[in-house]
């Protein structure tokens, strides 16, 4: 895949779709593909992360914990552990390619960088993080009269 395959891959991501083509080729350059065959896990729950990944073909299966039938599926734009890309966590499932896959893995040092020369990137992730806390919120609360 052509350099400007990947950027247009990479554009689709939320945290990066309102980036320049210059933050956007920072982050092609820097990024390093997989490529995984049927079955092959691409990481664990509970694995330290310290990347995250965006799908550039092919279809990832996500078994929750315990689970032996995946929980949901993301294709080609998906980005997964994104929480990854600013601070140390675990990983909070397992993910599997489900047939050929192809996957860009973007560092949380790759990232850091991309903060440091782009520093509006910091505002994207600041509004995903806000709007994320604002949804986790209105679930918690929609579900607070099952525990009444």
């Amino acid at each position: 895949m052509a350099l400007a395959d990947d950027i247009s891959v990479l554009s689709q991501a939320p945290v990066f779709s309102s980036l320049s083509g210059d933050a956007l080729r920072l982050v092609a350059f820097g990024a390093e593909k997989k490529v995984l065959s049927a079955g092959q896990v691409l990481f664990k729950e509970g694995a330290p992360a310290e990347s995250a990944y965006i799908v550039i073909a092919g279809r990832v299966a996500i078994y929750a914990s315990g689970s032996s039938e995946p929980e949901s599926f993301a294709g080609p734009g998906a980005l997964l552990s994104e929480l990854a890309l600013i601070t140390r966590v675990e990983r909070k499932f397992t993910a599997v390619a489900e047939g050929d896959l192809e996957v860009i893995r973007i560092a949380r040092a790759l990232f850091r960088r991309l903060i440091e020369e782009y520093p509006q990137v910091a505002r994207v992730v600041e509004d995903r993080i806000r709007e994320n806390i604002a949804r986790l919120a209105e679930e918690a609360t929609a579900m607070q009269p099952r525990f009444a």
